[in-house]
């Protein structure tokens, strides 16, 4: 006889699973993407290029979706067999292997439960981040570089693509911006609750006095728009500059004049691109992530709207939502929802999702 009783946590996680399916409506993104399959096997889809790119992320985004949620379901059905096995043998290994299925599963639909929160104009859609140093000095740019690593780590760690933008070195350590695409579903839901103020407080590693430093780094999460690319901007509206990409300490990583910088006149908007081949690619990704920008602003009826889309944040004490405190307590806390882990190292190896999840509960509570 088995000391645990399977069956009420499988009947609860079955109840969980059914209202997830229901409000994902797996229906709807079957249809959705049997369309876009079809588009994606017309002869002539890469004639427009923009126009395929966005046929085969909308599809890739929706399987993907629809294989996370089906699959609960599937391991569902595998723990019940198991634990069925594990109680005709009285197996203590097969009874532990159940156990630690049924905590991984679990784990999964409360992961898809947060994401039932999604339901955001633009919280489907991949996301653009742009992490910038604020006060500090080397502190606060090595900060921005340890922030740019525990999201790509994040991202990396859920098998997200990601790519890095533009990266503006800084002269001592660290980075002054860097901006890194992360093209997953859902990204921009997930990741919107990261924009605001974040807080390094620890001994300078910069300093001979051994005292405590403040440094403070923005964080500024976008959606990446497929629907951008039909804003049309006038080559009068906008003033383009090239420059020679460079690397960590001012080091050429590029030998020709590379890296773009767009600026959009009437709003003022700079975007930078100088990690892709060329000049013309650099164009391209740098008007791509313009007309996103664009398009969110035309789309805004309001202040509050564009800084809770855009992110205006100011890298100083105002907008701050989470401090990391790297001397005696060590300590990551979330100045909004009160979450705390006592672990930074693991925080800044990209163990966010306790923070993430919370977010997007106080999001959701306080609309």
């Amino acid at each position: 006889m088995l000391e645990q009783d399977f069956s009420a946590r499988i009947r609860s996680l079955r109840a969980t699973y059914a209202d997830i399916a229901e409000v994902t409506d797996l229906p709807k993104l079957d249809r959705e993407i049997a369309e876009l399959e079809e588009q994606a096997a017309a002869p002539d889809l890469w004639d427009d290029p923009a126009a395929a790119q966005v046929v085969t992320s909308g599809l890739s985004h929706r399987q993907a979706r629809v294989r996370k949620v089906r699959g609960v379901e599937s391991r569902i059905d595998d723990v019940e067999v198991l634990a069925e096995l594990a109680e005709e043998a009285g197996d203590a290994d097969t009874e532990a292997e159940v156990l630690a299925e049924l905590a991984a599963i679990e784990a999964q639909i409360q992961d898809l439960e947060v994401q039932t929160l999604l339901s955001g104009e633009y919280d489907a859609e991949s996301a653009v981040m742009t992490i910038r140093s604020g006060a500090g000095g080397d502190d606060a740019t090595d900060f921005a570089e340890m922030l740019l690593r525990m999201y790509l780590r994040w991202a990396e760690d859920r098998g997200y693509t990601t790519k890095v933008l533009d990266t503006s070195y800084a002269e001592g350590a660290g980075i002054k911006s860097a901006t890194v695409e992360i093209d997953a579903p859902y990204a921009f839901g997930t990741l919107s609750v990261e924009a605001g103020t974040h807080r390094l407080a620890r001994i300078s590693p910069f300093g001979s006095a051994d005292k405590r430093q403040t440094s403070f780094a923005a964080v500024e999460v976008i959606p990446l728009l497929a629907e951008a690319t039909e804003v049309e901007i006038p080559e009068t509206d906008i003033r383009v500059d090239v420059y020679r990409s460079s690397g960590p300490g001012g080091q050429s990583v590029n030998t020709t004049d590379s890296a773009v910088r767009i600026t959009h006149i009437p709003t003022g908007i700079v975007i930078s691109m100088q990690n892709e081949k060329s000049q013309i690619q650099n164009r391209a990704a740098a008007m791509r992530l313009l007309q996103a920008r664009l398009l969110i602003l035309q789309r805004e009826e309001e202040a509050a709207k564009k800084k809770e889309l855009a992110g205006n944040i100011t890298a100083s004490w105002g907008d701050q939502i989470r401090s990391y405190f790297l001397y005696g307590q060590q300590l990551v806390k979330d100045l909004r929802t009160g979450f705390e882990s006592t672990q930074p190292d693991a925080v800044f190896d990209g163990d966010l999702d306790g923070f993430i999840a919370a977010g997007i509960r106080w999001r959701s509570l306080n609309k």
